[in-house]
């Protein structure tokens, strides 16, 4: 993802979809291949329809680890991507490049993320350049290139309050001066990071809208959106023998299993319809899905309630 191709590839491969009502039944192969993708929710446009943002020239997608930001800023590039090409036709926009996927490293310099912005495009950089040449390069390359939208991922690993940070901080403000694109960061809690205090903190905050993934409610006023997005996954699967309707019955565990992130639930469903596959059932129960290990907050946070003790058992 972070090279010009491995978007490219990325944003044009179809996405993973079920199959039709009347279309012919697919092999276990393709299937068990199909839920290994599977379907991918745009959680960060329902998100959107319940906080309020104003036109700002970038935004910050934050929330805890597990909540699905990653997989919604790709969703994000490559509608931006396709919409870009069927406006202007493949033959045109050969050459053009106009989204950029660039992921923070953990400390990096000023320097080193200069070069990451240059290595998504394959500019070369030389070991005697400097910090302004790259700098330079990114910003005429990506402009000549038509980049119109720049995501930045892992935004939390940079520390304005260090040194390395507060460069590195200074020259992503340098990039969307002299870059005619659009911004948007993702991060883990960044609200609750040093990205956010200080000078540099401040010029960030006060020119992004934030879009907080934080776990989804289980009830939001009379609606119930984690509900609605189990049913959402209910209905991409492709299983012979699943009985629609029973993942919504079961939203109250599920929320609890997964303390409503997105990621979480959207691998425990995965990897029970996955399961039911391959043991032939082919279809996901409440026992399939008791028996999937999940990452560890998720396991952290769910303590499964105990049957009370029969009257008549004894005590030792």
């Amino acid at each position: 993802m972070t090279t010009w191709d491995g978007f490219q590839a990325f944003a044009t491969t179809p996405v993973a979809a079920p199959p039709p009502p009347d279309a012919p039944s697919r092999s276990l192969e393709e299937r068990l291949a199909y839920h290994s993708r599977f379907v991918t929710v745009r959680t960060l446009m329902i998100l959107g329809r319940h906080q309020a943002a104003t036109a700002r020239p970038s935004l910050i997608v934050t929330g805890p680890a597990g909540a699905g930001k990653t997989t919604d800023l790709l969703q994000v590039g490559r509608a931006c991507h396709l919409a870009h090409t069927r406006r202007h036709g493949a033959a045109a926009t050969a050459g053009q490049a106009p989204v950029a996927y660039v992921l923070v490293p953990p400390a990096a310099s000023a320097k080193i993320l200069a070069i990451e912005f240059a290595r998504y495009l394959g500019i070369p950089v030389t070991a005697g350049m400097s910090q302004a040449q790259i700098t330079n390069a990114v910003c005429h390359t990506y402009t000549a290139a038509g980049v119109q939208l720049v995501m930045i991922d892992e935004i939390h690993r940079l520390n304005p309050r260090t040194t390395t940070g507060a460069q590195s901080a200074d020259l992503i403000k340098d990039l969307t001066e002299r870059i005619g694109a659009t911004f948007i960061y993702a991060g883990i809690d960044v609200t609750t990071t040093p990205l956010f205090t200080g000078v540099r903190g401040a010029q960030l905050a006060g020119r992004a809208s934030l879009i907080d993934c934080t776990a989804f409610p289980a009830r939001l006023g009379d609606e119930e959106p984690f509900r609605d997005l189990i049913t959402a996954m209910e209905g991409a699967l492709d299983m012979r023998h699943h009985r629609t309707g029973t993942l919504p019955q079961l939203a109250p565990y599920l929320h609890e299993r997964t303390a409503g992130r997105i990621g979480s639930l959207a691998r425990l469903i995965r990897q029970a319809a996955i399961t039911a596959l391959i043991d032939g059932t082919e279809r996901i129960t409440r026992t399939t899905l008791d028996a999937i290990r999940l990452d560890h907050l998720a396991e952290q946070h769910y303590q499964p309630r105990t049957r009370p003790r029969s009257r008549n058992t004894s005590i030792p």
